[in-house]
């Protein structure tokens, strides 16, 4: 079994247009074992009992935003290691330097491509 069909991922973003994209990526990719999730705490509650490999979270969403996830993922020993990119418009050099601060593994820029997504992916988990 290749990493690509074993990896977990999870794609927490707040606009279904964003997820679709995204998970439209992974699909071309050849990633099929993706969950999602539009709401940054119920993502934090699902990883809990569903843990996965990476997650690709959207930095701008309401309540709980990209940056207060990764810290959360970070905080809990059932979720620290897993791999966390982050997906954003506009990253600005304070949200670069608080993400890696709090741990981030990378970062997206959106819009993006199928294959900027692949690199960005294999940077933290490994050639797929």
């Amino acid at each position: 079994m290749s990493l690509k069909d074993s990896l977990r991922i999870m794609v927490v973003d707040d606009m279904a247009t964003s997820r679709g994209l995204i998970t439209q990526a992974l699909d071309d990719i050849g990633i099929k074992n993706y969950i999602t999730e539009n709401d940054g705490r119920r993502a934090l509650e699902r990883l809990g009992s569903n843990p996965v490999h990476l997650v690709l979270s959207d930095y701008n969403m309401p309540g709980l935003d990209g940056l207060g996830l990764l810290k959360a993922v970070r905080s809990h020993g059932a979720t620290q290691k897993m791999g966390f990119i982050l997906v954003t418009g506009r990253p600005t050099p304070e949200i670069v330097a608080e993400a890696k601060k709090l741990g981030l593994n990378n970062m997206i820029k959106k819009p993006f491509t199928s294959d900027s997504m692949k690199q960005c992916i294999e940077s933290v988990v490994g050639r797929l």
